[in-house]
C-alpha cells in the first residue's frame, strides 16, 4: 500500500471523529419536561375536555321536558338518560346536530343540538352519567303460539340477551351491553338496562332496517347486522326484558327464599326478683290445687 493512500485514509478517518465529535456539541438535548399534546376527544377543529357534571347539570335544564329532570322521563316515547354514559350521549348529539341521526324523534331533537356545542354536550353527557336510573316492568304475560309457545314473552328477550342463538349468528347483548345492560364506556355501548320499551323496539327496528346517514357507521353496522336476523316478536320481547332489567335492591329478598331467623339480642335489663316456691309439702290441698296437678 503506497504512502500517499495510507494518508488519504487517516485524513478521511479524522474527517470523521471530527464530524461526530461537532454533531455531539451542537445537537440540542430534548428536554425532560416536554409538555405531552393529548389528542381531542372529538374530531378537529374543536378541542373539548371530559364532561363537567356541574356544568352539565345547568345546560340540562331545556333536556327536563321530554326526558325528566334527572333524566328518568313519564312519557315512555322519549329514552332514559340517566346512567348513561358520557361518550355514548355526547355521540348521539354530534349525530343529530350533523343531521346524521335523522330517524324517530330527530327533527324534534336537531334544534336542541344545534344550540349545543360538543363541550356542552360533553358536559350533559357527564351529568347525566351521575344519575341514578329508574326501570320499568317486563311484561310476562304468555306467548300463545309460534316458535316460543309456552314462554312469557320477556323470557325470549332474556335468552337473546344472554345466550343470543348462534345458529342464526345472533351474538349475545350482553357481550358488549354487561350481563346487567350497565354498558361500556369504553367503546362508547350504550346502558341498556332500564330503558323504554317504546323507544328501544323503535331504535331496534332502524338498526334492523339497515339504512344510516352517518359518515362513520361502524358502530351501527354492528348493531344493524344483529338486528337484521332479529323477528318482531323478538325485538319487543328484548325491548321489555331491557325495560325491566335493573340492579337488585340491597334489601330485596325473594318471596320463595326461605327466613333467616336472627339471633335474639342479649338483655341488659336485670332479671326481676322471684320469691322462692314453696316445698311441695308446703303447699296446701286445694281443690284447684288437686285439678291443676291432675
Amino acid at each position: 500500500m503506497s504512502q500517499a493512500r495510507v494518508l488519504g485514509m487517516i485524513g478521511i478517518a479524522a474527517l470523521a471523529a471530527a464530524a461526530v465529535a461537532y454533531a455531539q456539541t451542537t445537537v440540542t438535548p430534548i428536554p425532560e419536561s416536554e409538555p405531552v399534546e393529548a389528542a381531542p376527544l372529538n374530531a378537529a377543529p374543536e378541542q373539548v375536555t371530559w364532561g363537567d357534571a356541574d356544568a352539565g347539570a345547568t345546560k340540562a335544564g331545556t333536556c327536563a321536558a321530554c326526558h325528566g329532570v334527572d333524566g328518568n322521563p313519564s312519557d315512555p316515547q322519549y329514552p332514559r338518560l340517566a346512567g348513561q354514559n358520557e361518550r355514548y350521549l355526547a355521540h348521539q348529539i354530534a349525530l343529530f346536530k350533523s343531521g346524521e341521526r335523522n330517524t324517530g324523534m330527530a327533527a324534534v331533537m336537531k334544534p336542541f343540538a344545534d344550540a349545543l356545542s360538543a363541550q356542552d354536550a360533553r358536559d350533559i353527557g357527564a351529568y347525566y352519567a351521575t344519575q341514578k336510573a329508574g326501570a320499568g316492568v317486563a311484561d310476562d304475560s304468555v306467548v300463545a303460539s309460534g316458535p316460543n309457545e309456552g314462554m312469557k314473552f320477556y323470557e325470549v328477550g332474556e335468552k337473546l340477551f344472554h345466550g343470543g342463538d348462534p345458529a342464526r349468528g345472533i351474538p349475545a347483548c350482553m357481550a358488549c351491553h354487561g350481563p346487567d345492560g350497565a354498558g361500556n364506556p369504553g367503546p362508547a355501548y350504550p346502558q341498556v338496562a332500564g330503558q323504554q320499551a317504546a323507544y328501544t323496539q323503535r331504535r331496534l327496528e332502524e338498526y334492523r332496517a339497515g339504512v344510516t346517514q352517518e359518515r362513520d357507521p361502524h358502530l351501527f353496522n354492528v348493531m344493524a347486522t344483529v338486528a337484521n336476523a332479529l323477528t318482531d316478536e323478538e325485538i319487543g320481547a328484548l325491548s321489555s326484558y331491557m325495560q325491566g332489567l335493573h340492579p337488585r335492591a340491597d334489601d330485596y329478598v325473594a318471596a320463595d327464599a326461605p327466613a333467616t331467623a336472627l339471633p335474639a339480642a342479649p338483655s341488659t335489663e336485670a332479671p326481676a326478683a322471684t320469691e322462692p316456691a314453696p316445698a311441695d309439702d308446703a303447699q296446701p290441698e286445694t281443690e284447684a290445687g288437686d285439678a291443676a296437678e291432675a
